[in-house]
């Protein structure tokens, strides 16, 4: 195969998937993983993916079918708001992952991130989100388990009573959370079938870690998913306003503040 050929290719396989190993890109495009670190390299130099342990995610436009694949088009914007701070978050959150650990990691735009960032790790991972799922399809080091349940369209969340009697049949380590605000000591979301499922998470773990960006802090949303004295480490980006940032560690929580060295 041309060198542009196989470049081409591998680009047209990361667009469609959004990610995937080394060693699953080296054996599709039979090559060495050494000609695929480089094309990466390449890649990576032109934005159109990010390195990541062990494998490789694509930056670039995806196609219109990624839609229909699992990334909603709600997920989508939201994704992409205060997109600079999440990443930080995601690689702050990653720190606290051990190799081999059993995670939970809730679905939400910041886990997502975070997702992005174990990818390639060996790990067993629980999730309901869709798009959290879709990153580790061709991930040979993650045992991924879905939840199972309804799916709730606008953000590719699966939701219900099989996904709580589900929940309950699983032990991991740590769960990693999103939420919609922190406000007066408590967290929130904004969805009910969301906010159950979370709890039934929450209890089937031995850590939780919450992943908010600071314009989380002092909102209020539909439903309060438990006291922040639940929450054993917050993770937001250094935006924080102090008296929050205080409210948080008088809680009784660790307070991880990403700074620039997670970007």
């Amino acid at each position: 195969m041309l060198i542009i050929d196989r470049q081409n290719r591998l680009k047209s396989l990361l667009a469609a998937r959004g990610t995937a190993t080394l060693d699953a890109l080296a054996s599709e495009l039979q090559v060495s993983q050494s000609t695929v670190r480089r094309d990466v390299e390449l890649l990576e130099q032109a934005g159109l993916v990010e390195r990541t342990h062990g494998g490789v995610v694509w930056a670039g436009e995806r196609p219109t079918a990624a839609v229909a694949s699992g990334r909603p088009y709600a997920f989508d914007q939201r994704t992409e708001y205060r997109a600079d701070e999440k990443v930080r978050i995601a690689r702050a959150a990653a720190t606290l992952v051990r190799p081999g650990q059993t995670v939970l990691v809730d679905g939400g735009t910041t886990t997502y991130y975070l997702a992005r960032e174990l990818v390639g790790r060996p790990m067993q991972l629980v999730t309901n989100s869709l798009p959290i799922g879709n990153l580790f399809v061709n991930d040979d080091n993650v045992e991924l388990i879905l939840t199972g349940g309804l799916v709730y369209p606008r953000y590719g969340v699966l939701l219900g009573p099989h996904v709580e009697a589900f929940l309950g049949t699983v032990h991991a380590s740590t769960l990693f959370l999103s939420c919609a605000g922190v406000r007066d000591g408590a967290v929130y979301n904004q969805n009910l079938l969301l906010v159950q499922a979370e709890q039934q998470m929450m209890r089937q773990v031995q850590q939780v870690v919450l992943l908010a960006d600071s314009t989380k802090f002092g909102q209020q949303a539909l439903a309060k998913l438990c006291d922040l004295s639940q929450v054993h480490v917050v993770v937001t980006d250094a935006g924080i306003d102090p008296e929050q940032a205080d409210a948080v560690r008088a809680a009784g929580c660790e307070l991880v503040l990403a700074t620039d060295e997670h970007r």
